[in-house]
């Protein structure tokens, strides 16, 4: 699966939101600053999650966005999905009754690659905004195994 900039990038600042609202709305121009992400760009994520109903606009001086529900409600695969980001991993169109091959047929691995996008959703509807920011979602992938001592953690 590749999740584009837009996917990341709106997760990256859905985190933001979190971690700096304190109940209070973050402009856009802050987040940008912190995540080095272009303004318009995220303006144009934060329309998209408006109209997905994850964040409301407070308008005038000291506006910005604030979470539309919980973070702890809020899952990442919402995100990505708000901002029109395909969780899959085939090439082919989902719903298509045909491949993507010349043919029109499906290749041998196709399965393979659906059964992959299903995975990789269920994990990201798994996973809640509060999740990331309480840092509930390292495993195994943040430990380099030590040949005696076990496990320790890795440097970041």
């Amino acid at each position: 699966m590749k999740l584009s900039t837009k996917g990341r990038y709106a997760v990256m600042a859905m985190v933001d939101l979190a971690v700096n609202s304190n109940g209070r709305p973050v402009s856009l121009a802050d987040i940008a600053d912190r995540q080095e992400i272009s303004l318009s760009y995220l303006e144009q994520l934060f329309a998209k999650l408006r109209r997905g109903g994850l964040v409301n606009s407070v308008r005038g001086p000291g506006g910005g966005y604030l979470f539309a529900r919980e973070i702890g409600d809020t899952r990442i695969s919402d995100i990505i999905l708000a901002v029109d980001e395909p969780i899959r991993a085939t090439r082919c169109t989902p719903g298509q009754p045909f491949g993507c091959r010349s043919n029109r047929t499906r290749c041998q691995t196709h399965d393979l690659w659906e059964e992959l996008g299903n995975q990789i959703y269920l994990y990201l509807s798994s996973v809640s905004i509060g999740d990331v920011v309480a840092q509930r979602v390292l495993g195994s992938s943040g430990l380099i195994q030590a040949e005696d001592s076990g496990p320790i953690q890795a440097s970041k």
